[in-house]
């Protein structure tokens, strides 16, 4: 369907198609939309336990300018638009009857239509508080010193290892999702490979993740580090190892995401050599109960 250009799809080979020149021109920026594409492409979104999943594409005059995906019943995540590209997409989908629990995307895109959401419909934004900022990696600056030990990427023979270690950072984040053997292919962990910085006697200490290349670029995701034995430098030592791992891989772009209210984490990467590509929000949508007179 088309709509002051947006056109709508499930089909993501189709979105992709279209908007896949388009999103692969700036990885940085579209990494979300990029790498959710090619996850449902190899899955599909009933691995991910959801109801279905659409796409959208703002084109025109045979030029791509925007773009989302949305997993049903989740958040819509947008590629930057300007405030006039949002509002005629909030148009859009309210008179194709969607209903949006939540939108995330660079601040001011989703700033932009949060606003645009509730003109439309009147339901209230609120910004979460869980504030990200997107990183990527100039020059690599690994830690001086190394703590003892080594980074090891792990293979099949680590399967257990690493469910464990996913499982604890998924608690630690607060994310709902259970991490075993019958759930595993169905989470976002899956499709990761896995470096562990180990102690000189082999005892595993911090344990940091990377997406499968996409447009030339390698996300870093994720970077986890038990409670008590933070402090000691593995984390460092871990996500320069990963971040090594992914040049070494050919990616000319890395990026990853830091929660902004950790300043421990945020000050590690720009020491590592990352710097700030754009900052992340989410906005809940609150609606008015319906009127029971």
């Amino acid at each position: 369907m088309f709509s002051d250009g947006w056109q709508l799809t499930e089909d993501v080979d189709e979105f992709l198609a279209r908007a896949g020149d388009f999103l692969r021109s700036r990885p940085g920026r579209h990494v979300m939309t990029l790498t959710w594409a090619e996850r449902l492409r190899a899955r599909g979104a009933a691995a991910f336990g959801a109801e279905g999943q659409v796409f959208g594409v703002l084109e025109r005059a045979g030029e791509v300018h925007g773009a989302f995906h949305r997993l049903t019943p989740r958040a819509l995540c947008l590629t930057p638009l300007t405030p006039e590209q949002a509002d005629t997409l909030a148009a859009h989908l309210v008179a194709l009857g969607h209903s949006l629990p939540s939108v995330s995307a660079d601040h001011g895109t989703a700033t932009a239509f949060a606003e645009a959401w509730q003109r439309h419909t009147g339901a209230t934004p609120k910004i979460l508080d869980t504030r990200l900022r997107l990183y990527r990696l100039g020059t690599l600056a690994p830690p001086e010193p190394m703590p003892a030990g080594r980074g090891r990427l792990l293979g099949e023979r680590d399967h257990e290892q690493v469910m464990y270690w996913c499982g604890e950072f998924a608690k630690a984040v607060g994310e709902d999702v259970t991490i075993d053997a019958r759930s595993w292919a169905g989470t976002r962990y899956a499709d990761k490979r896995y470096t562990l910085w180990e102690t000189p006697d082999g005892t595993p200490v911090s344990i940091a993740g990377m997406n499968p290349m996409i447009g030339g670029q390698i996300q870093v995701d994720i970077v986890y580090t038990p409670a008590h034995l933070r402090g000691r430098g593995y984390a460092g030592a871990v996500t320069a190892e990963v971040s090594r791992a992914a040049l070494a891989a050919g990616a000319k772009d890395v990026v990853l995401f830091a929660d902004l209210s950790n300043p421990t984490s945020n000050a590690l990467y720009q020491r590592l050599g990352y710097r700030t590509l754009t900052d992340w929000a989410t906005y809940d949508f609150v609606y008015a109960a319906p009127d029971g007179g």
